[in-house]
C-alpha cells in the first residue's frame, strides 16, 4: 500500500493530495461532504444558503489510514482513497467496497435485435467507456435496508432494485420495474445492522443507483458526468437522518391551511364554465367537503400558457372564479412550460425578443411539440427568465386563482426527447440540457413560488410533477399519471412514504387513478387509504370513466363522504404536524419504520403507514379483501372506531367491510378534533375540541391565521393541553396571534370537560 497523501486544511475543509484531490468538508457533526472537482462549475440547486456550522473535529494518522472524527461520525481514509464511515460507537455505516464490480451479463448485438424485435427492451446502463462517467461502490451488509430516492416505483425497501435519475414522462403503467419516472431525488437512507445513515448525491446529470441488484455485496452510484459530490449523513435514529438531510436541502414550508382540504379535478372540466359549475353544485348537493377545483389545460386559449379562453367563460373568468370563491371553492389552474410558437402571441413574442428560450446547438430557438403544437421552452436556469415567468403569473393571480399546478416540466415533449446538446443556462453560464434537465421542473417551481408570494402575499400553493432534491422548499408534489389499478393503490403507500423520507412532506397521488377506468370498490379503498395524504386530490384523465364521489351512487358516495368528513375533523392535527415539520423535516405521512427503526418487522412493511407519531393506518389495498392482518408496533393501541385496546408487538386480524379503514391511535394520545365544516375558512375558529385516547397525555397545538407569513414574525399561538385522568389543564403558552379559542372542549373516555378563556387572566377555566 502506498503512503498516505499529504493534506491541507482550510477552516472545516480538508484537502487530500491525491492525483485527483479529495476534499472532506465538516458541515455539521452529523454531515460531511465528500468532493472531487472534475471540472464542473456552478452551485448546488438542492442546497441554498450557508450550511456549515462551527464544528469541533480532529484528524490523525493511524499509519495506513487517516481518522477524521466529529462527535457523531468517524471517517477512515486510506492511501487507495477508500472511505469508510462509522457512527460514534464504531458501527459501520457507509464503507467502500474493496472488490471489483461483477457486471450483470449483457446481451450481444444479435440477441439484442431479436429481443427488441419481440417487443422487449434491453437495459443499457452507462459504462466506464462513456466520457465523463464515474462510479462509487459501497459495501452492503446482509442486514441492510435501503430507502428514499423520492417517488420511484415499487416497494418501500429499495434493496435489490436499480434506478435512474433522469426525469421522464413515461406513458407506460407505473410498475416496480420502471427505473425512473418524473423526479430525481438522489438521497438514500439506510439501516445497516440496525444503524441509520443517509447519503445524498448532489449531481444534476443523469445518474444510476444500483441498490444491490447487480450484487448482494455492494450498491453503487454512477453518473454520466459532473463532479463527485456527495454528503454523508449520520444520526442516532432514522428520524435524525431525515432531520439532518432536510437541514441541508430545506424543509417544506408551512402551507395555507385550506390546501389540506379535499380537491376535485379532471382533465376536461375546464372546457366550459357550465361543467365546472355543475361539479361545484354537485359537491354542495351531496354534502361533500371540498376546498378547490383544478382546471386542466382546456381553460386556455389554444393551450397558450397565461391565457384564458373567455368564450368558454361567458367573457368573464374573473367573475366566475369570484363566484366559486363565494361557494368556498378555490381555483387551481394548470400551467405547462411549453410556449406556443406564434408570433402574434405576446408570451412567445416577448420571450423570443428577450432571448429567454433554450436554443439548439446551432443557435436557433429549440422547438418541439407539446399541447399547443410547436413550442419553445423557457430557460428556467437563468434568474431573469425565472423572474419573467413569475411576473407572467400575475395574469392568473389577478383573476383570483389560489395556486398554480405545473405539469409537463420534466420537460416532456411529443416529438422525441430534447437532445443533450440543446443550450440551457446554469444561472448565467451557458450549459446543456444534459446538465439542466433534472432541475428544469425545480427551477420552474421556484419561479412559480416566487411569483405567487410576491403577487398574493400568501404562502404559495404550487403543485409540480417534476422535481429535484430541494424542490420541497417551493412546491407540493404528486406522483404523476398513475392508473386505476390495484397495484397503484398498493404502490401509493411506499411511494408517498419514500417521498417523505426524501424531504417531501406535502405529497399525494391521484385518488382513483388518473388513467384507465376505476371501479366503485377501487375508488372507495383509495379514498380510505389516501385520506391522510397531505395533498388530497381526485384526478382523472379525459375519456376515462367518471370518478367523482357521486359517480357510482351508493354506498360509494356515503363512504366517500364519511372519510372526507373525517379528514376535515383532523385537519388541525395535520396542520400541527406541518408546523412541527418546518423545524424537524419529519413528514406527515410516514413509513412505520421511521417511528420504529429498531423493529425488524416494520423495515419492509408496505401496506401500513403512520400519521405523525400517533396514528397508525392500515388500508385495504387488495381487491375483495374483507379481513386483513394488521401489525401493531411496540406500545398500546386504541382502535379509533370502537375504543378497543390492544398490546403492541403483535399481529391482529381486523374486519374490513367496504366502509372500514383500520385506524389505531397510540394509547394516551390527545388529538385535536376540528369542527364539521364544508370548507376551511379564513375566519379564526372560536372553539376547538381535543379527544383523549387513554387516560393521560400532553399535546402541543399550533394556531395562526392559516394564510400568510405573519407567523414568521411571531403571530402564532401555542396551546399546551395536559390530561391526567380526570384532571385537565389548558395553557396558552405562546400568544402572538390575537384571536384565541374562546372555548376548548376535552373529550375523555367517560365525560367531557369544557373550558372557557378568561380574558382578564389569559387562562382557561372550567
Amino acid at each position: 500500500m502506498s503512503a498516505l497523501p499529504s493534506y491541507t486544511q482550510n477552516g472545516q475543509t480538508i484537502t487530500f493530495a491525491f492525483a485527483q484531490p479529495l476534499q472532506l468538508t465538516i458541515v455539521t457533526p452529523e454531515i460531511i461532504r465528500v468532493f472531487i472537482n472534475r471540472g464542473e462549475q456552478g452551485e448546488s440547486y438542492a442546497i441554498e444558503g450557508h450550511k456549515i456550522q462551527a464544528t469541533d473535529f480532529t484528524i490523525e494518522s493511524a499509519g495506513d489510514h487517516y481518522i477524521i472524527r466529529t462527535s457523531a461520525l468517524t471517517i477512515h481514509l486510506d492511501s487507495e482513497r477508500h472511505l469508510d464511515t462509522f457512527d460514534k460507537d464504531g458501527n459501520a455505516l457507509i464503507t467502500d467496497y474493496r472488490g471489483e464490480r461483477i457486471h450483470l451479463k449483457g446481451v450481444d448485438k444479435v440477441h439484442e435485435r431479436l429481443v427488441e424485435a419481440e417487443g422487449h427492451s434491453v437495459t443499457k446502463a452507462p459504462t466506464k467507456s462513456d466520457q465523463g462517467y464515474y462510479e462509487i461502490i459501497k459495501s452492503l451488509a446482509p442486514d441492510e435496508y435501503l430507502y428514499g430516492l423520492g417517488d420511484k416505483t415499487g416497494y418501500l425497501n429499495k434493496r435489490g432494485f436499480a434506478y435512474d435519475n433522469w426525469n421522464v414522462d413515461n406513458p407506460a403503467p407505473q410498475l416496480e420495474i420502471l427505473p425512473n419516472i418524473y423526479k430525481s431525488i438522489p438521497v438514500m437512507l439506510g439501516l445497516k445492522n440496525g444503524h441509520p445513515y443517509g447519503i445524498f448525491f448532489d449531481n444534476t446529470y443523469q445518474s444510476h443507483l444500483d441498490m444491490g441488484k447487480e450484487s448482494n455485496h455492494y450498491y453503487f452510484y454512477s453518473a454520466v458526468q459532473g463532479n463527485l459530490d456527495y454528503y454523508i449523513i449520520g444520526g442516532t435514529t432514522l428520524k435524525d437522518i431525515v432531520t439532518n438531510y432536510t437541514y441541508l436541502t430545506g424543509r417544506t414550508p408551512l402551507p395555507q391551511k385550506w390546501t389540506l382540504g379535499y380537491q376535485q379535478s379532471r382533465w376536461g372540466y375546464s372546457a366550459s364554465q357550465e361543467e365546472v359549475q355543475a361539479i361545484a353544485d354537485s359537491l354542495a348537493k351531496y354534502d361533500l367537503p371540498c376546498d378547490a377545483i383544478h382546471f386542466d389545460v382546456d381553460y386556455m386559449d389554444g393551450y397558450r400558457v397565461f391565457t384564458w379562453d373567455k368564450d368558454k367563460y361567458q367573457g368573464n373568468p374573473k367573475k366566475f372564479i369570484t363566484k366559486l370563491n363565494q361557494q368556498g371553492l378555490k381555483v387551481i389552474p394548470i400551467i405547462d412550460p411549453g410556449v406556443k410558437q406564434d408570433s402574434d402571441y405576446h408570451i412567445y413574442a416577448e420571450g423570443l425578443k428577450k432571448g429567454y428560450f433554450v436554443k439548439s446547438a446551432d443557435g436557433d430557438v429549440y422547438i418541439n411539440k407539446v399541447w399547443p403544437g410547436n413550442a419553445a421552452f423557457p430557460d428556467f436556469g437563468r434568474p431573469e427568465v425565472r423572474q419573467w415567468w413569475a411576473n407572467n403569473g400575475k395574469f392568473l393571480t389577478d383573476l383570483g386563482v389560489a395556486g398554480i399546478w405545473i405539469d409537463m416540466n420534466e420537460p416532456a415533449t411529443f416529438e422525441g426527447p430534447i437532445p443533450d446538446d440543446v443550450v440551457f443556462n446554469d444561472q448565467d453560464t451557458p450549459s446543456t440540457h444534459k446538465k439542466m434537465h433534472n432541475v428544469y421542473g425545480h427551477n420552474m417551481a421556484k419561479a412559480t413560488y416566487a411569483g405567487l408570494k410576491e403577487q398574493t402575499g400568501n404562502r404559495p400553493f404550487v403543485i409540480t410533477r417534476a422535481a429535484y432534491a430541494g424542490t420541497q422548499k417551493y412546491s407540493t408534489v404528486w406522483t404523476g399519471d398513475n392508473r386505476s389499478m390495484w397495484p397503484h393503490i398498493q404502490m401509493m403507500i411506499p411511494q408517498l412514504c419514500n417521498l417523505g423520507l426524501s424531504g417531501f412532506s406535502f405529497t399525494g397521488t391521484d385518488i382513483g387513478g388518473f388513467a384507465s377506468d376505476t371501479t366503485s370498490e377501487l375508488l372507495t379503498r383509495w379514498i380510505e387509504g389516501a385520506i391522510f395524504s397531505p395533498l388530497l386530490r381526485n384526478h382523472a384523465a379525459l375519456g376515462t370513466r367518471q370518478q367523482e364521489p357521486w359517480a357510482f351512487g351508493e354506498p360509494t358516495l356515503n363512504i366517500y363522504r364519511k372519510y372526507l368528513k373525517l379528514r376535515y375533523r383532523l385537519i388541525p392535527y395535520l396542520y400541527d404536524l406541518f408546523a412541527k415539520e418546518t423545524k424537524t423535516g419529519l413528514p406527515i405521512m410516514r413509513p412505520v419504520v421511521l417511528n420504529y427503526d429498531q423493529d425488524p418487522r416494520v423495515r419492509d412493511l408496505n401496506d401500513e403507514y403512520m400519521v405523525g407519531d400517533d396514528i397508525l393506518v392500515a388500508p385495504v389495498v387488495q381487491k375483495s379483501q374483507f379481513k386483513r392482518l394488521v401489525y401493531l408496533p411496540a406500545g398500546n393501541w386504541v382502535d379509533f372506531w370502537n375504543g378497543a385496546e390492544y398490546d403492541g408487538n403483535q399481529d391482529i386480524v381486523v374486519d374490513t367491510p367496504l366502509d372500514k379503514l383500520p385506524l389505531f391511535v397510540k394509547q394516551n394520545t390527545i388529538l385535536p378534533w376540528g369542527p364539521a365544516v364544508s370548507h376551511i375558512s379564513d375566519e379564526p375558529l372560536k372553539a376547538m375540541t381535543f379527544r383523549v385516547f387513554g387516560t393521560q397525555g400532553t399535546y402541543q397545538h399550533y394556531q395562526d391565521n392559516g394564510r400568510d407569513f405573519k407567523y414568521q414574525s411571531g403571530e402564532w399561538n401555542n396551546y399546551t393541553i395536559t390530561v391526567d385522568h380526570n384532571k385537565v389543564n389548558v395553557q396558552l403558552t405562546h400568544h402572538g396571534y390575537q384571536p384565541v379559542y374562546q372555548q376548548i372542549t376535552v373529550e375523555l373516555s367517560d365525560h367531557v370537560v369544557k373550558l372557557t378563556y378568561d380574558n382578564d387572566s389569559s387562562c382557561y377555566r372550567e
